[in-house]
């Protein structure tokens, strides 16, 4: 009897020391406290713009669109890219794919530009059980859809971004899909999903040991690779060899739940947040109204030395679960996982 009772006393203790691990790690115990210094601009209408990515040069966004809180719901509504010039005070988004036939709900997106007029863009699409990544080719604001790319190693995938024309990385966030392994991964932050480079012929892992490997970007300067942890609260950075080996160098700790990443003019890291991982999930699934949101900027200058500043910080009411911070001068557009809008801020 004394057994079993000392028995009970110690799952009781591992339930309780997890279940406190857990809301600890998903930032449950954070406080949202408002804050940000500039203002709303514009909210403009497109559901759920999760991944924005701007060409500097051309003056545009391209958005990522897919209407996850209707599909949620039971309806099913076709996803899309739009494309948006920010040299115009109007701020109206154009439709790129509604002629794109195929059943269409992108999530991350990746541009590469040719020249002036002629830029490629990827695009992660899911399809029930199949993954896959589109390949376009945008010719000043006309698309062209060339390919479609799938592999075995497409299990997951979150996020991706273009080295040139032919190369690229893309995330899985997961590395189990399904069951109780998936389930285990979630709420013991596992790190077991991972990098994937493809080099335009083959494709293969070439960082492992990620706890939900979402955004990923690349500094082509610096030649690093930044890949975002959200479930560890973390940005892992590497060196990127010729023939796409990666370098481990440092994690960067963010206090929050860091999504996709994008850069500025001046090579600054702007990321959209969770900084309630928990808050996030109850709202995807529908059993809560609004998440919080939040943005991050990260100086990075080498190894040991940055610098992580909270910007913008929001407990849903202005947007929910905000994904994407994507800066063009001094505009901030911020999208989300399954508002009706995104956001334009000035800072």
């Amino acid at each position: 009897m004394k057994r079993v009772l000392i028995g009970l006393l110690i799952f009781i203790a591992v339930l309780l020391i997890g279940g406190v691990y857990l809301l600890s790690s998903t930032g449950v115990f954070r406080k949202i406290d408002n804050h940000f210094e500039g203002e709303v601009v514009k909210k403009i209408k497109i559901p759920g713009a999760e991944d924005i990515t701007i060409d500097q040069e051309g003056g545009f966004a391209i958005i990522s669109s897919d209407d996850r809180a209707s599909r949620r719901a039971g309806n099913l509504k076709q996803g899309g890219l739009y494309y948006l010039d920010l040299k115009s005070t109007t701020l109206e988004p154009q439709l790129l794919t509604s002629d794109f036939k195929m059943p269409f709900y992108p999530h991350g997106i990746s541009i590469i530009r040719l020249d002036s007029a002629h830029h490629k863009i990827y695009a992660i699409n899911h399809v029930k059980s199949r993954h896959s990544i589109e390949v376009f080719h945008l010719y000043g604001d006309s698309l062209v859809s060339t390919e479609s790319l799938t592999n075995d190693l497409m299990r997951s995938p979150n996020d991706l971004v273009a080295l040139d024309e032919k190369r690229f990385f893309f995330t899985n966030d997961h590395g189990y899909t399904k069951g109780i392994g998936k389930i285990a991964e979630e709420q013991l932050a596992l790190a077991i999903s991972d990098v994937v480079y493809f080099d335009g012929k083959d494709y293969r892992i070439v960082a492992e040991g990620i706890a939900y490997a979402n955004g990923i970007n690349y500094d082509a300067e610096k030649n690093l690779l930044f890949v975002a942890s959200p479930r560890h609260f973390l940005v892992k950075v590497y060196s990127v060899a010729s023939n796409g080996d990666l370098g481990f160098i440092e994690d960067i700790k963010c206090q929050t739940g860091v999504d996709n990443i994008e850069f500025d003019k001046s090579g600054k890291i702007w990321i959209g947040c969770h900084p309630n991982l928990l808050a996030f999930m109850t709202y995807a699934i529908g059993q809560e109204e609004k998440a919080p949101s939040e943005i991050i900027t990260i100086d990075y200058g080498g190894k040991g030395d940055y610098v992580v500043e909270s910007i913008f910080l929001d407990d849903g009411s202005l947007v929910s679960a905000s994904t994407v911070a994507a800066v063009f001068k001094n505009w901030i557009l911020v999208g989300n996982v399954m508002d009706e809008h995104f956001l334009v801020l000035s800072k």
